[in-house]
């Protein structure tokens, strides 16, 4: 009898790991079956003696943590570094080089500790007779579901260089896009993040100044109404900054608990989706983030029941993350991917058309990707046409802060009589 490790799923998509004893493969196969899973993949475990199968294991534990360990310690990896990975591991394995001699080569080239770390255990599980997916499984907090499960499909179907390749342009894809938004806002938020400060630090420090000046060159007559509101609200400020500040940091928790509840979590997405500008841009990026999602992991193997599940965690927007659910439950009862789609409410018309002809022609993944591509090109295209808007909206609003500081400050001046505060006889 030979031991078969194996990888599976059962109807809800839950993944199951476990061996079996079978005299071979097929009949692993089947066996897996009869137990209600659908295998993605069956590996036969290589018999070794008793001393070799001691020393990897001390190797391993003098070298690296222990296969199954809590890696809490580790750093998070950028999705930059990540992504490099994945491109390299796809050109060494495509020019023909062992997964293990690959890893290696990758390790001892490797700048960053944390991923040369990993790299050192997943070598190590691999070498101790774990498929490439279960060893990168052993690490959640840098290979995300989506990634392992590609890499199973890959394995199964016997793909893994062009899988890790899909991967990486899937990846990197996704980084750009995300890098687009965060430039696109930086921008009016540093902009504005500055003007705050500046204005905090005259109202604070500047402003009353003022006040003094104007009580000594008026001799105590009355200020111009424009005046006494911009020194009343300085001194407000400056009197209460901490309170002011206190409110702000209740503010930002206030908002984070909301946040972090289902029910605030659902309202603040939804409210996202309407507002004028943001809304489009929103709505867009969601869908292809979700088309990119689920178009790369059918592309590549993986069910689309499993497929769907990991779309629906990744998902950037609550409502996209229940439609993704409704639409998985009901293919499960034996619908189309369309109908759940559109009974949802939040895709376009335009986004089903294009799901449906795919269905229709059996292209799906190539259809998804199509829709990715198109909504990547809108969030494009809505961000440049925001920011056209925003950049001459922030310069008149910085202006008609600056010049109403200004007036205020100048009127008095502009009223001021020289003989009105003089004394008698002077």
């Amino acid at each position: 009898m030979n031991t078969f490790t194996y990888t599976a799923f059962n109807s809800r998509g839950k993944l199951f790991r476990g061996s079996v004893q079978e005299k071979t493969w097929t009949q692993a196969i089947r066996r897996v079956k009869e137990m209600g899973l659908f295998p993605t993949s069956v590996k036969e475990r290589p018999r070794r003696a008793l001393a070799e199968k001691v020393k990897p294991a001390a190797k391993q534990a003098s070298t690296a943590p222990r296969p199954g360990q809590a890696f809490w310690f580790i750093a998070r990896i950028p999705l930059t570094l990540l992504t490099g990975f994945t491109r390299q591991m796809a050109t060494l394995l495509e020019a023909g080089i062992p997964i293990v001699r690959a890893l290696r080569s990758i390790e001892q080239q490797e700048e960053n500790r944390s991923l040369r770390t990993i790299l050192r255990q997943v070598i190590a599980e691999i070498e101790g007779g774990s498929t490439f997916s279960e060893a990168l499984a052993r690490h959640p907090r840098v290979f995300t579901r989506l990634y392992v499960n590609m890499i199973v499909a890959g394995e199964t179907a016997g793909m893994l260089e062009s899988t890790l390749a899909r991967l990486a342009d899937f990846m990197e894809r996704s980084h750009k896009i995300h890098a687009r938004i965060v430039s696109a806002l930086f921008y009016p938020a540093s902009v504005i993040a500055v003007a705050m400060g500046i204005l905090m630090v005259l109202a604070v420090f500047v402003v009353p100044k003022f006040k003094e000046v104007f009580g000594d060159l008026t001799g105590g007559a009355p200020l111009p109404a424009f005046t006494e509101s911009l020194l009343d609200s300085a001194q407000f400020m400056k009197s209460h900054l901490l309170s002011l500040l206190g409110g702000v940091a209740i503010l930002v928790v206030a908002f984070k608990m909301i946040r972090a509840t289902t029910a605030g979590r659902n309202g603040l997405d939804r409210l996202k989706l309407k507002l004028p500008i943001i809304g489009r841009i929103v709505r867009k990026a969601a869908i292809g983030r979700f088309a990119r999602t689920l178009g790369t992991m059918l592309e590549n193997g993986v069910p689309v029941l499993q497929a769907l599940a990991i779309a629906r965690e990744t998902a950037s927007n609550a409502l996209f993350a229940q439609a993704i659910q409704q639409t998985h439950d009901r293919i499960k009862e034996g619908d189309t991917l369309v109908s759940p789609l559109q009974a949802s409410g939040v895709f376009p018309a335009t986004v089903i058309s294009m799901i449906d002809a795919g269905e229709q022609t059996g292209a799906v993944p190539a259809m998804l990707l199509k829709v990715a591509d198109g909504c990547d090109d809108d969030v494009d295209n809505n961000i440049a046409s925001a920011l056209s808007l925003l950049e001459p909206a922030l310069i008149i609003f910085l202006a008609v802060i600056v010049g109403s500081i200004v007036i205020a400050l100048f009127l008095p001046l502009v009223n001021f009589d020289p003989g009105a505060g003089a004394k008698p006889g002077e």
